[in-house]
């Protein structure tokens, strides 16, 4: 069973990732997939460079994310052509991922966490979708304790589908609003659900 775990940024998608990895089940993160892209070397470095410039490349050669956050947040039509670079593939390596959960005994089912996954179209199928969901100041306090200004915090929330949204189209949601154990009870309750729908 291929299992999708998203939300919007700052509403505690590692921590629920990192929960469910403790209980051994198999975990991937589409943000990895995609810094690996954009790294020196990677499938989608040189056009990055050459849709982006110069720029956001640092002097060792790598792309500066902070640089480049700045424009695309800033420009839906660079947004979108970064997202037509990257994502491509990002959804091949995921694809072959879950091919390679598939082959190995033991689990019956695999959870990759995909920030944008609403809000990209996709012709891949998952059997569930777990969206992390928090209030949106809280989610603005989270992005700020990141490094950014409130204004850059909006502005990165603002780009992404609704939470209220997200929420209404998952079929498991888990609030981080609260405690941390309070967050560890959900994602708890959330693997045995899945668990018990894979035959797990």
């Amino acid at each position: 069973m291929r299992v999708v775990l998203t939300g919007g940024i700052a509403t505690g998608k590692s921590r629920v990732l990192d929960r469910l990895a403790a209980h051994g089940v198999p975990t991937s993160d589409a943000d990895r997939w995609a810094h690996d892209a954009i790294a020196p070397g990677g499938p989608a470095w040189r056009d990055v460079r050459d849709r982006f410039g110069p720029e956001v490349i640092d002097a060792e050669g790598r792309v500066d994310r902070r640089r480049l956050g700045a424009v695309v947040f800033a420009d839906d039509a660079a947004r979108a052509d970064l997202n037509a670079i990257v994502h491509p593939r990002v959804r091949r390596a995921i694809a072959g991922w879950f091919d390679e959960i598939e082959r190995r005994p033991g689990h019956r089912f695999g959870v990759v966490a995909i920030p944008l996954f609403f809000e990209s179209p996709r012709a891949e199928t998952f059997d569930r979708v777990v969206v992390t969901a928090c209030g949106r100041e809280a989610q603005v306090a989270r992005v700020v304790a990141r490094g950014f200004s409130r204004d850059e915090a909006e502005r990165r929330i603002a780009a992404q589908l609704p939470t209220e949204e997200k929420v209404r189209r998952a079929d498991h949601v888990i609030r981080t609003d609260g405690t941390l154990a309070d967050t560890a009870r959900q994602v708890d309750a959330v693997h045995r659900e899945l668990a018990a729908l894979s035959g797990a």
